[in-house]
């Protein structure tokens, strides 16, 4: 087996590393880009492989925005990743600023998540019977949440969202649901609508093989529009049972819902009896230790959210999700209750594991201040770059989480994100790819730093997007 990180000799994973200037026991490799000796390459190039993909695979890939459809190009297939960086198929390096869509918090390979997931699998990749383990991740989510008090876990974003208004419609005994315009929630069919021509209208679907009528249960109105909900309540207010939210879109790259539109749409829920979902499958442990509502709560007196939706991070890069709320409310759910859920890999032991170390690393005092630094230097690096270049463009972060866009002001919803320069982006994208950083392949993806990335990760992005940016 090749190993990319060697020029000569035996493969360094198997000799003493030296101590990197990341966090403590996590080595960084510091191979320069494109260095490899030929006995060290892949014999297929990454187009070659998505040509061979595309035989087995539709469009080549197991998720759509992995196609670089958005962006234009041949996308990269990754052979391996550590610390902040991942090797594609060429051998080239790539500091990661995708980190598997979030969940990579720690960065790649962190010692004591590996020890952790070799553990479990030595013990058995799966049982379909209750764990400790599980148990163990569900009360480290709770000590963290304060408005959960049980939790159940899956495999899937989808899955959680999905099962939180199943779980929201029980115990309400409503059928109508409202989502916002560019937020995802997965790609369960009642999820997958946009907008009609008003709200007396109904949605229609996104995807085809959604029927028209599956979505007629589904209001969605503007991100950010209080007129909107206002009125959403006063007209339909007895059928709905619960409201969906991203708090921060990451799905529209990265869009904050303002502090007065989530307090009012706290207040309709409660004068209507409906229930309020948090869906921080991206925001969840990403943005702060208590998640993104803990960021409300600081700004809204005693908010809490009634069902929170939670992924990525909690699986530390496994697959693995979960949704919570009050004790009463979970009670809904099978065994006891008449809301039904299930799954075979639900809680599966070796991801629990995975999950479990995570949430016990990031924990660590200072953990979110020292992200959150490197997430902010790395926006006002990209900021001060493109002002330097006379170039349009504006980011926001929250701990490690960011985003920003080739215009002037921040977004406020999906229509003025579509109207930003999607053309300069593309040639950002691929002029960074081309000096090593891997950025999201689409305009309407969020970013993520690690706490892998170092000062100088941050400074060489930086410098790579200067000279992009000059270029333009």
């Amino acid at each position: 087996m090749w190993c990319p990180t060697a020029s000569s000799g035996p493969c360094p994973r198997k000799a003493k590393r030296a101590r990197s200037p990341g966090p403590p026991g996590l080595t960084i490799s510091t191979t320069p880009i494109n260095r490899f000796p030929p006995e060290a390459r892949a014999v297929s190039t990454n187009a070659q492989l998505f040509e061979r993909a595309q035989q087995s695979i539709p469009g080549g890939v197991n998720s759509p925005v992995r196609a670089f459809r958005a962006v234009g190009g041949t996308p990269r297939f990754i052979a391996r990743a550590e610390g902040a960086f991942m090797w594609d198929a060429e051998g080239k390096r790539y500091v990661d600023y995708i980190g598997s869509w979030g969940p990579m918090i720690l960065g790649h390979g962190h010692p004591a998540v590996l020890e952790a997931v070799m553990q479990a699998a030595r013990d058995g990749f799966s049982f379909g019977a209750p764990t400790e383990r599980e148990v163990e991740l569900a009360e480290e989510i709770i000590r963290h949440v304060p408005s959960i008090e049980q939790v159940r876990l899956v495999s899937s974003g989808t899955e959680a969202g999905m099962s939180a208004i199943r779980l929201a419609r029980g115990a309400t005994g409503r059928s109508k649901i409202i989502k916002f315009e560019g937020c995802y929630h997965g790609h369960a069919d009642a999820l997958l609508v946009k907008a009609g021509s008003g709200l007396a209208t109904f949605g229609h679907p996104t995807s085809a093989g959604v029927p028209a009528e599956v979505v007629q249960h589904t209001l969605v109105l503007e991100y950010n529009n209080l007129e909107q909900i206002e009125e959403a309540f006063k007209t339909q207010g007895h059928e709905i049972a619960c409201v969906m939210i991203e708090p921060i879109a990451g799905n529209m790259n990265f869009v904050r819902a303002q502090v007065p539109f989530v307090k009012r749409i706290r207040e309709l829920c409660d004068q209507h009896g409906a229930l309020f979902v948090f869906d921080e499958v991206m925001t969840g442990f990403r943005v702060a230790l208590g998640s993104a509502q803990s960021v409300y709560a600081k700004l809204i007196p005693g908010f809490r959210p009634d069902i929170s939706v939670f992924g990525k991070v909690i699986g530390g890069g496994m697959p693995l999700a979960a949704f919570g709320t009050t004790r009463q409310i979970m009670q809904q759910l099978a065994p006891l209750g008449p809301v039904y859920q299930a799954g075979t890999l639900s809680g599966n032991p070796v991801a629990t594991a995975c999950g479990l170390a995570t949430l016990k690393e990031i924990a660590k005092p200072g953990f979110y201040e020292a992200l959150g630094a490197k997430t902010q230097a790395l926006v006002a690096g990209l900021t001060q770059a493109a002002q330097a270049a006379g170039v349009p463009f504006v980011g926001d972060s929250e701990g490690g989480m960011f985003g920003f866009f080739f215009t002037h002001a921040l977004p406020q919803n999906y229509n003025v994100v579509m109207a930003t320069d999607k053309e300069r982006f593309n040639r950002f994208f691929h002029g960074m790819l081309d000096r090593g950083v891997y950025l999201a392949p689409a305009l309407y993806e969020a970013g993520f730093v690690s706490a892998a990335h170092t000062d100088a990760d941050i400074a060489a992005t930086v410098a790579a997007a200067a000279e992009v940016l000059k270029a333009e």
